[in-house]
């Protein structure tokens, strides 16, 4: 099989300045009805087998900036069975595509929190996957409440796969990017299309995340989809901090299209799943899922902890909280 994808690289829409849940979601989704014309036009432009659309990062709201944890999930962060999610649906329906993006996300296992979400929705409209960042600073993540959230949905849950009649997509949030373990636990479980919703920072130089996007497609023989922002408007940030370099990496580490800055649908490219599929099943040194040797690797993971786990099971999600946890493990690591 063989189709196009986008990672479609958009304004995002910032909602720092609004005061009120209302005002924030009056934005959320004007946002919604402004990128589902740039989706059909460009669908029109690339073609109508375009099948699957990247968004960014933070494509609703922007990311916090002096908002605490509170303010930021009493503002942003979407229902998971609310209007928001509803009207994303509609709008995946409308234009009959897979559709993946980025967004805050309240729990109801974890109502003090919220989670820095990707997920995937199919063309009827369902959200078909779940993936919570897994690191994170100022962001709570999984790992901040690990017992608690293992209880709750599982091991397997952090590192969702769905098959699709597009092929195995997962999702990789924002600089998880620069964990390698991120992509290889998703590729173990199958995956062959990494999406992966950033908001890079701009740089005519190659930068960490850049790097990175080329190895993980190598290293786990699969398609790398990253859309990043063009730009965030009404943020306090300069506008254009974040902006351009949306790109689809093929399963050697090429890269097949990337966007300049702006506003672009030209991170488009085809996916051949035949031709994925039988460079994974040919015996070959360039076979490097086949040639992997974890117990290598999983005595030295077992007996050594950097970031502990569970850090936000007994203290606020502030971030003078985090800062200590961080001067602790650089302290235990380096003395």
């Amino acid at each position: 099989m063989s189709y196009k994808t986008l990672a479609l690289q958009v304004t995002c829409q910032s909602v720092n300045s609004c005061t009120t849940r209302d005002e924030a979601e009056t934005v959320m989704l004007q946002t919604i009805e402004r990128i589902e014309k740039q989706i059909a036009a460009s669908i029109g432009l690339a073609g109508r087998d375009t099948l699957l659309v990247v968004v960014p990062e933070s494509f609703l709201t922007g990311f916090p900036m002096a908002e605490t944890i509170d303010e930021w999930r009493e503002k942003a962060a979407l229902d998971i069975d609310g209007n928001i999610y509803e009207a994303l649906g509609a709008m995946v329906q409308r234009q009959q595509i897979y559709f993946s993006g980025n967004a805050y996300e309240q729990d109801p296992f974890f109502p003090e929190l919220y989670f820095q979400t990707s997920f995937i929705l199919g063309p009827n409209g369902d959200v078909l996957l779940r993936y919570r960042r897994l690191n994170a600073l100022h962001i709570p993540t999984p790992h901040d409440v690990w017992e608690l959230y293992i209880d709750a949905y599982g091991y397997d849950s952090l590192f969702p796969v769905v098959k699709t009649n597009i092929g195995n997509l997962a999702c990789i949030a924002s600089e998880d990017i620069l964990y390698p373990e991120v992509a290889r636990c998703l590729s173990m479980r199958g995956a062959e299309l990494l999406l992966h919703s950033t908001s890079d920072a701009s740089s005519p130089q190659p930068t960490q995340r850049s790097v990175a996007k080329l190895a993980r497609a190598a290293e786990n023989m699969a398609y790398i989809i990253s859309a990043n922002s063009a730009g965030i408007a009404n943020s306090p940030l300069p506008a254009d901090s974040n902006n351009g370099n949306s790109i689809i990496v093929d399963p050697k580490g090429r890269v097949l299209a990337e966007a300049g800055y702006g506003e672009s649908m030209a991170a488009n490219a085809d996916i051949d799943l035949v031709a994925l599929r039988e460079f994974r099943q040919r015996p070959a040194a360039a076979n490097l899922l086949a040639r992997q040797r974890l117990e290598l690797y999983s005595e030295s993971y077992a007996k050594n902890t950097i970031y502990p786990p569970n850090t936000l099971l007994n203290h606020p999600a502030d971030r003078q909280h985090v800062t200590r946890v961080q001067q602790e493990v650089i302290k235990k690591m380096y003395n």
